[in-house]
C-alpha cells in the first residue's frame, strides 16, 4: 500500500481512462478515499500523510500539517487534559509496544475524537519506522448512545403506568379484602392481569429490539397457514367488540407452502392489524396472495397486504415509519412496533413496504419467501 498527502493521477495519464486493475496488479490506495482520518508520521516524527477525512475531523488543512511534527499537527489531549503524545511517547517508549487501542481524546477547542495508533517496526523491538494514526468522528457513537438512552427512557415511562396500577390494586386488595364485593375484586384482578400482560409485552419488545440490533433474532421455521393466522386475529377483534363488517379478508388460492416462525409471524400480523384498527378508519382489508419470492433461488413467495380507509401516512413520513419511536398519531404506543415488524420480516429473508391504499389509507405489504427445507425440494 502506498499513501501520500495528496492524490493525483500518474503524469501524462487521464485518470478517467486508467484501466481497471487486473488480478496480480498492485493496488495503490488513495488515502483521501478512506472514510476515516489517516495520519502517518515517519521515523523522525514528521507528518507524511494527512488525508481529507483527517482534515475534516480536525479542521486542519493538509498543507499546514504535512512536514510538521506529529504532536504539533495533531495536538491531542486525554480527558484529564494531559498531552497524549507525551504520555504515549511512541518513538522513545516501550520497544514492545506496537499499537494504541482506540480511545476518546480531545482536539483543541474540546472536540472529542476517537483515536487509535499503530507503531510500525522493521523488526521486533526495533526502532519505530512510522506511526499510523486513525481518527474517527464520535458523532455516530453519540447518535447510538442517544438512541439507547431514548429507548431506556421510553420503556421506563411505559412500564411506570402498569406497574403503578398493579402495585396500587394489589396493596388495596391486601389491606381491605373484606370490604369489597366479589364483582369489585374481579374487576381489580382483571385490571392487574391486563397490566401484567402489558408489562410482559413491553419486556418482549425490548428483548426483540436487542436481538434485532445485534443480529441475533432467531427464526424457528415451521409450516404456517398464513390465511388461518389472519382469520384468528380477525376473530379475536370481533370477540372483543369490533364489528365483523369492519374486516375484509381476501385469500388468493393456491398459496405456496410457507415455512416461517409462527409466533413471530403472529407478532407481525398483530401489529399491522392493530395499527389499522387503532389509527385507521373504515374497512380493514387484508389480502393474502402468492407472489414472486424476495429470495434468490425460489420462484414463489407469499405476500400479505394490510390496508385501511383512514387518513393514511403523510408522504414526508413514509421513510421514517420503520424507525424507532415513530408514531403515526398521538393515540399512545411506544413507537417500537413497526421497527420490530421490519426486523422480524427481514430475519425471515422477506421485505416490507409502506404506501397509500387505493381508498386513501395506509397500506403495509410484507413478502416472505417460501423457505422450505432442502429435503422437501
Amino acid at each position: 500500500m502506498s499513501v501520500a498527502g495528496t492524490s493525483t493521477a500518474p503524469e501524462g495519464r487521464d485518470a478517467r481512462r486508467t484501466p481497471a486493475p487486473r488480478p496480480g496488479d498492485a493496488v495503490v490506495l488513495d488515502p483521501d478515499g478512506l472514510p476515516d482520518g489517516l495520519v502517518v508520521a515517519d521515523e523522525h516524527g514528521r507528518v507524511t500523510c494527512f488525508n481529507a477525512a483527517a482534515a475534516r475531523i480536525t479542521a486542519v488543512r493538509p498543507a499546514d500539517a504535512l512536514g510538521q511534527p506529529l504532536e504539533k499537527a495533531l495536538p491531542l489531549e486525554d480527558l484529564e487534559g494531559r498531552r497524549w503524545w507525551q504520555l504515549t511517547d511512541p518513538y522513545r517508549g516501550l520497544a514492545i509496544r506496537v499499537r494504541q487501542p482506540e480511545r476518546n481524546l480531545l482536539l483543541p477547542g474540546g472536540r472529542e475524537v476517537l483515536v487509535s495508533a499503530r507503531y510500525v517496526r522493521d523488526e521486533p523491538l526495533g526502532p519505530v519506522r512510522c506511526v499510523v494514526v486513525s481518527l474517527r468522528d464520535t458523532e455516530a457513537r453519540r447518535r447510538t448512545e442517544r438512541s439507547h438512552a431514548e429507548l431506556i427512557a421510553t420503556v421506563a415511562h411505559e412500564l411506570r403506568s402498569p406497574l403503578t396500577s398493579v402495585k396500587g390494586f394489589t396493596a388495596t386488595l391486601l389491606a381491605k379484602w373484606e370490604r369489597f364485593t366479589d364483582d369489585q375484586k374481579r374487576l381489580m384482578l382483571e385490571t392487574v392481569d391486563a397490566d401484567a400482560d402489558r408489562v410482559t409485552r413491553l419486556i418482549a419488545e425490548l428483548l426483540d429490539i436487542s436481538r434485532i440490533d445485534s443480529g441475533r433474532l432467531e427464526v424457528r421455521r415451521q409450516p404456517v397457514d398464513i390465511g388461518a393466522a389472519v382469520s384468528r386475529h380477525i376473530q379475536a377483534y370481533v370477540a372483543a367488540g369490533q364489528s365483523a363488517g369492519r374486516f375484509l379478508l381476501r385469500i388468493e388460492q393456491p398459496l405456496p407452502a410457507l415455512w416461517a416462525d409462527p409466533d413471530k409471524i403472529d407478532q407481525v400480523l398483530s401489529n399491522l392489524i392493530e395499527n389499522a384498527v387503532r389509527h385507521g378508519e373504515g374497512t380493514v382489508t387484508i389480502d393474502v396472495t402468492p407472489c414472486a419470492s424476495p429470495r434468490e433461488g425460489e420462484a414463489t413467495g407469499t405476500s400479505v397486504t394490510v390496508s385501511d380507509e383512514g387518513p393514511g401516512i403523510p408522504e414526508e413520513s413514509m421513510n421514517r415509519v420503520f424507525t424507532r419511536f415513530w408514531r403515526g398519531s398521538k393515540r399512545g404506543g411506544t413507537g417500537l412496533g413497526l421497527y420490530i415488524v421490519k426486523g422480524i420480516v427481514e430475519a425471515h429473508g422477506g421485505t416490507i413496504t409502506v404506501g397509500r391504499a387505493p381508498d386513501g389509507g395506509a397500506e403495509f405489504r410484507f413478502t416472505l419467501p417460501v423457505a422450505a427445507p432442502a429435503y422437501l425440494a
